[in-house]
């Protein structure tokens, strides 16, 4: 099996390139990603190209399975516009050459930001993302558009993803000694392991699959309680006053979130995993205790 992966030098994928190239069945893996590439093995080769205008049908041709991580998360001081260019525009237009080009296996990397909230909500809940929340907001009218135009694409739907490589402003949020002042009950959240993401992945790849598939540990926390755990003297700040100083460090800086980020805390967002596990035979080795704890 040949696999092309786009966002081939991304946080996940340096979780993801080792096992894609440790496995028997696979016989070479070509990375594309806009940046230069880390990952050095006898199968793989990278190539350095901005997803948006490369000519993608000659990388393409004669891969067998497609994984797509390339997506902005982090908006930054990148306009709106040209956050939209690359995960929705060139998004799709990589889904349609590899459709074109007779790529069988095909797997998109969604999020469980698609849902916006809900309590062990299953791949049949409709897809709210929070408004103003731009990453998620991309990731479902991609789903949608992919659900139209190319619906054996596998979407995987993690939540939110830790491990030794995750995302720097997850780590820096769990981290720091301040959590948003909030009512009982607290706003339930899941994560899953990087590792368990990757071994979806690989699970999609093997298998016959199609359509979305939720993946998050068995059991939730709460922002407060994971805060509270982690730091001896743990501060609990007032939502307005997070939102504005969330708010004020984007605009000037362009570092963390944008504001929609701060609307997620008042919401809970569990997922029922039972598809991924009943049809790809996932299951998760770490729990978000665990995780959380490392």
């Amino acid at each position: 099996m040949r696999i092309f992966i786009s966002g081939s030098a991304s946080h996940l994928a340096r979780a993801l390139l080792p096992r894609l190239c440790g496995d028997p069945a696979i016989e070479s893996v070509l990375g594309l990603d806009i940046r230069p590439g880390w990952f050095e093995h006898r199968k793989y080769r990278h190539v350095q190209a901005d997803l948006r205008d490369v000519g993608l049908a000659p990388l393409l041709q004669g891969s067998d399975g497609l994984v797509h991580l390339a997506f902005v998360v982090l908006r930054g001081k990148t306009p709106a516009h040209a956050m939209r260019a690359i995960n929705l525009d060139a998004s799709q237009r990589l889904f349609a050459a590899a459709s074109a080009t007779g790529v069988a296996r095909q797997v998109h990397l969604s999020s469980a930001a698609v849902y916006g909230s809900g309590v062990l909500v299953n791949e049949a809940a409709p897809l709210k993302p929070i408004p103003g929340f731009l990453y998620g907001e991309h990731k479902a009218e991609l789903e949608h558009w992919l659900a139209a135009h190319c619906p054996n694409v596998v979407r995987l739907r993690p939540h939110i993803i830790l491990g030794a490589h995750a995302q720097p402003l997850l780590k820096t949020l769990l981290r720091q000694p301040f959590y948003v002042r909030l009512p009982d009950p607290q706003p339930l959240l899941q994560c899953v392991h990087e590792d368990d993401v990757a071994a979806a992945i690989m699970l999609a790849l093997e298998h016959p699959a199609n359509g979305a598939y939720n993946l998050a540990a068995d059991d939730s926390f709460s922002f407060r309680d994971a805060i509270r755990a982690r730091s001896r003297v743990a501060v609990p700040i007032a939502p307005k006053l997070a939102g504005a100083a969330l708010n004020l460090v984007w605009k000037l800086t362009g570092a963390g979130g944008e504001p929609g980020w701060m609307e997620g805390v008042h919401r809970s967002l569990t997922l029922d995993c039972g598809r991924a596990r009943n049809e790809l035979g996932w299951r998760p080795l770490h729990t978000s205790r665990d995780m959380l704890t490392r």
